[in-house]
């Protein structure tokens, strides 16, 4: 029986629904399609998908980096965006200037920014074009870059050193690793965990020559590293400044992460839990967009061998917060839930049971 016979001896037993709930405002952007061919995969096929959809940028020059950061990484005061540096909703102890505080040299923080590595360029082996790929460099303070190194993200205990914006060097405490880290900030733990997961998955099956690190073996990320930086993603949404960035990378690189376009992503490739689940259940479900705002739009679609009779959304606590019955033979639906940002799950319910569940996340 061929894939189209098969498609429609089962039409009948399946349904796909499309649920419009006036909650969200569409922010991220990417060309219709961009992602159609990963819909309704995970694991290792989704991550060989989104390779193969984000592969072959448009690769940078080192020194274009300057000019690309005052596209990519500017606050809305004109001033460089540095995450090592920056105190989000507070005044940081020093900004920088575009071109004009580039480094040069440095003995302390506050006197220039440079081209920060947040994947280590020693652990790919100083090799193109991960070299100068934007999603993982970053404009900052070359002091505090230093003091990283090339050190793995992590999480510390007593810190050796702290920078001014509570950016710290010390040793891990985070399970499954005790050797020095460096801690962003919580604000940006989120940013830079995606960049890992964009460049574990752009170059998936690139990596023959990459050294790696106590962090990463290859491109591939390692247990104790990934469990942390899937918790960092989670507790730390995309922001708007990711958006942007992202938006402002697709148009010099022609590509973008996959990560900040869809939180799904992430659990959907490495959550083994979440794999299980989604196969014991034969239901694939799509939120889209995800992570999104209030005041607008979003969209649920999903595609069963049961009928949904009910929407629930329910906290991290288990809390159900809402609970509505979706009408009989109705496949699209108006609805406002007042819920504040923060990170959710959508859970479609037959006959009281679970069906089909989905991480939503609020900005």
């Amino acid at each position: 029986m061929t894939h189209l016979q098969s498609a429609k001896a089962i039409r009948s037993l399946l349904f796909t629904a499309f649920l419009f709930i006036s909650v969200f405002t569409v922010l991220a952007q990417p060309p219709a399609g961009y992602y159609s061919a990963a819909e309704g995969l995970d694991g290792q096929q989704l991550k060989q998908t989104l390779h193969n959809i984000i592969k072959n940028h448009n690769s940078r020059s080192y020194s274009q980096l300057w000019n690309d950061f005052n596209q990519t990484d500017k606050k809305s005061n004109g001033k460089v965006w540095d995450m090592y540096s920056d105190v989000p909703g507070g005044t940081p102890a020093y900004e920088y200037t575009f071109f004009s505080d580039q480094c040069g040299n440095y003995n302390s923080e506050g006197d220039c920014y440079n081209r920060e590595h947040s994947w280590p360029k020693s652990w790919f082996n100083d090799q193109m074009p991960m070299y100068t790929d934007l999603f993982h460099l970053v404009p900052t303070d070359g002091y505090v870059n230093g003091k990283r190194s090339n050190y793995p993200y992590g999480e510390v205990g007593s810190a050796s050193w702290t920078s001014t914006n509570g950016s710290k060097l010390g040793s891990c405490v985070t399970d499954g690793y005790s050797g020095t880290v460096f801690e962003p900030i919580d604000e940006y733990k989120g940013d830079l965990a995606r960049g890992y997961f964009y460049m574990s998955v752009r170059y998936y099956g690139e990596d023959a020559n990459w050294p790696g690190s106590a962090m990463v073996d290859g491109a591939e990320i390692r247990d104790w590293a990934l469990a942390m930086l899937l918790r960092w993603n989670q507790e730390d949404p995309v922001s708007q400044k990711e958006i942007d960035r992202n938006n402002a990378i697709y148009n010099l690189q022609q590509n973008r992460n996959p990560f900040i376009d869809d939180a799904s992503f992430a659990v959907r490739i490495w959550d083994p839990t979440a794999a299980v689940y989604a196969q014991q259940l034969t239901t694939h479900l799509r939120v889209f967009p995800n992570p999104a705002q209030k005041n607008g739009t979003i969209s649920v679609e999903w595609t069963s061998q049961t009928t949904v009779d009910q929407l629930r959304v329910v906290d991290i606590s288990g809390r159900i917060l809402l609970e509505q019955q979706l009408p009989d033979q109705s496949n699209t639906i108006q609805n406002t839930l007042p819920l504040e940002s923060g990170f959710y799950f959508l859970q479609l319910i037959h006959q009281n049971e679970v069906v089909a569940t989905s991480k939503l996340i609020l900005n």
